[in-house]
């Protein structure tokens, strides 16, 4: 079994602080430290996210595969799921299950949604996506690598059913970006 994180409460918090700046400031890229030593194909930033956020009462699911699964019910102590549907986090490192699939919430409780997790190529800041709306003074510009190309035309009917919807965290290497359901996301 690999390693998860060394330090599970010290890497934990910095991983949380980083989530919870990128849900805050959409669109800016942040570097997590302590990184686990995942198996592949599930990728570091990835891996710290989960081991972060999912626990005991927290259904995932994984596209990663049977060594993925293995590991994080080892490092977290979270139930692995057969359907994104059913999940409380859905983590993608191929091809992710299409928004509107996910759990959306209820208008009465839109905090029982999905989080999708999304493994992709390359985030790069500065360039790409045009990203307004909350945490967002003017614009910020995220160029994510990898996303299947239907993706901009989902993620607008997912914001049209704000309270509810999901929210997306992008993962590449040791970086990750988030964008929350009330981010507008333009192609220029």
């Amino acid at each position: 079994m690999r390693a998860g994180f060394a330090d599970p409460v010290l890497d934990a918090q910095r991983c949380f602080r980083a989530v919870l700046e990128a849900m805050a400031r959409p669109g800016r890229v942040q570097r997590v430290a302590g990184l686990p030593e995942a198996p592949a194909p599930l990728g570091t930033a990835a891996a710290a996210v989960l081991l972060t956020l999912a626990d005991a009462d927290t259904p995932v699911w994984l596209d990663a595969g049977s060594e993925a699964e293995a590991w994080l019910r080892f490092h977290a102590g979270c139930p692995v799921v057969a359907s994104a549907a059913e999940s409380a986090f859905a983590l993608a490192c191929g091809t992710p299950p299409a928004l509107r699939d996910l759990a959306q919430g209820t208008e009465e409780e839109p905090h029982r949604s999905a989080t999708l997790i999304l493994q992709v190529a390359a985030l790069e800041e500065g360039e790409g996506w045009r990203l307004t709306g909350p945490g967002i003074e003017r614009e910020h510009r995220l160029l994510a690598e990898g996303l299947p190309s239907g993706f901009p035309a989902q993620w607008a009917a997912n914001r049209a059913l704000f309270p509810r919807g999901v929210d997306v965290i992008l993962c590449a290497g040791d970086r990750l970006a988030a964008l929350p359901r009330t981010t507008a996301l333009e192609i220029r």
